[in-house]
């Protein structure tokens, strides 16, 4: 099974968990079988191996959340990586000329593309494989997964099939409706459209071919910003008279907000939190090394990361978004391939940042030139190399990188340090990065 999985996101609505490198996908809140906590990305992943554990899944997104994605499934899962977003038909079809041109996976092979965020069970998996199958049959074009709907939502698009039977014909596609049209459409067997289709790659290969003059994934991803911005919805489904959809009536759910990310939560409290016994319908997520305590509330949210501290009603969550894009602040976590950071402190001429690296993993070899960096390791061991010369390190070392010098460090075990930034211009931007062979 060859799965492309969508995943973007600003992450605005879970604010502040989420910031525009970290989407809803990677907050590890679910708990698992041991005691631990793992992402929706990291859950999605997981299901689709249990089912198949031979499955191809390559994640398309933003380069922004790529050592996001490799922190938390490894190096293995294939990346398709847009240069810069141009909705869902040129990602679309630069992940499948990935999966030809890169991957090898031959042309009349199906593949799956659903979103990467998703809150189902494995049932949904086993269904996504008959998708897979049934698209191989070459009976349609497009094969489309019908979510039973369980009510009449405003939020998603419908599927109007041709019969009752598990997979049907389309007969009509139907825009986001207000409630009273959605009950009508629900009345008349209608499907929720949660983005899930299956197709033999060479149906999107030759549709990109007619839209776009490419001529490998390579040439694609070299021309990808001067693409239109068009929906595969709009390049795609609209035009193919051959669509077949395959209901799909286990559990389901989108949860962009916090009401709906709350109703799936395990247990009330994640982190440091205590809720007295008047409390009713209170969900907290804490990543602070602070308590929080909670007395009489009902029906509240409360979140607290080093981006802010959200407290509000669940139904008043769902409005959060323009209130955070008045924000302007600097990202204070971030999950990188090699571990995170988290920035402690901001002065005018100063940053602190908690840096931990995973075993076995560096960053970047990299230089700053304006400004000067210090690293004092607070635990663990690693390897510390400065204008190509190395040193080990370990509790208590001080290193000084002046600007301009070469530093990089790898972690031999789990690696923690304080690193302190100073200078008149610190930013994101001031970084010249080198090959490891100038090590």
């Amino acid at each position: 099974m060859n799965i492309i999985l969508l995943s973007g996101g600003s992450g605005k609505r879970l604010w502040p968990l989420s910031n525009d490198i970290r989407s809803k996908q990677f907050i590890k809140i679910f708990k698992t079988s041991d005691g631990d906590y793992e992402s929706m990305v990291q859950r999605v992943y997981r299901q689709i191996k249990t089912v198949d554990p031979n499955a191809t899944v390559t994640i398309a997104t933003s380069k922004a959340q790529v050592s996001a994605i490799h922190n938390q499934l490894g190096e293995n899962v294939g990346v398709s990586v847009e240069p810069c977003r141009r909705d869902t038909f040129p990602a679309i079809a630069l992940a499948t000329a990935y999966l030809h041109d890169v991957m090898g996976v031959p042309a009349d092979e199906s593949v799956v593309v659903c979103p990467v965020d998703p809150y189902v069970e494995e049932d949904y998996f086993e269904a996504i494989k008959k998708l897979c199958d049934q698209a191989s049959k070459g009976e349609a074009n497009l094969v489309l997964m019908g979510i039973e709907p369980t009510y009449p939502s405003e939020k998603y698009g419908y599927i109007i099939p041709k019969s009752d039977s598990e997979t049907s014909e389309v007969e009509s596609f139907k825009e986001k409706p207000d409630a009273k049209t959605a009950e009508e459409y629900i009345s008349k067997g209608a499907l929720w459209n949660g983005g899930v289709f299956a197709y033999k790659l060479n149906y999107v290969l030759n549709k990109a071919h007619e839209l776009i003059d490419f001529t490998d994934y390579h040439d694609l991803f070299s021309k990808y910003d001067t693409l239109t911005k068009i929906s595969f919805d709009y390049a795609v489904v609209e035009n193919e008279p051959k669509i077949q959809v395959m209901r799909f009536s286990g559990e389901w759910k989108d949860l962009g907000t916090w009401n709906t990310l709350t109703e799936s939560m395990d247990q009330p409290v994640i982190g440091d939190a205590v809720l007295n016994n008047t409390c009713e319908g209170v969900n907290v997520v804490n990543e602070l090394n602070v308590p929080i305590i909670c007395m009489g509330l009902k029906d509240v949210v409360v979140s607290a990361s080093p981006e802010g501290i959200l407290v509000s009603d669940k139904e008043q969550s769902s409005y959060i978004k323009p209130y955070v894009d008045k924000i302007d602040q600097q990202i204070m976590f971030a999950e990188k391939s090699w571990g995170s950071f988290r920035v402690l402190d901001v002065e005018e001429e100063s940053l602190t940042i908690k840096v931990t690296l995973n075993p076995g993993h560096g960053m970047y070899y990299h230089s700053h030139m304006r400004r000067n960096e210090i690293w004092n390791v607070i635990s663990g061991e690693g390897v510390v190399t400065l204008d190509g010369k190395k040193r080990e390190v370990g509790v208590g070392d001080i290193i000084e990188m002046k600007a301009g010098t070469k530093h990089t460090v790898t972690a031999v075990t789990e690696l923690k340090m304080i690193e302190v930034q100073l200078g008149r211009e610190i930013n994101v931007h001031d970084k010249k990065k080198f090959d490891v062979a100038d090590r």
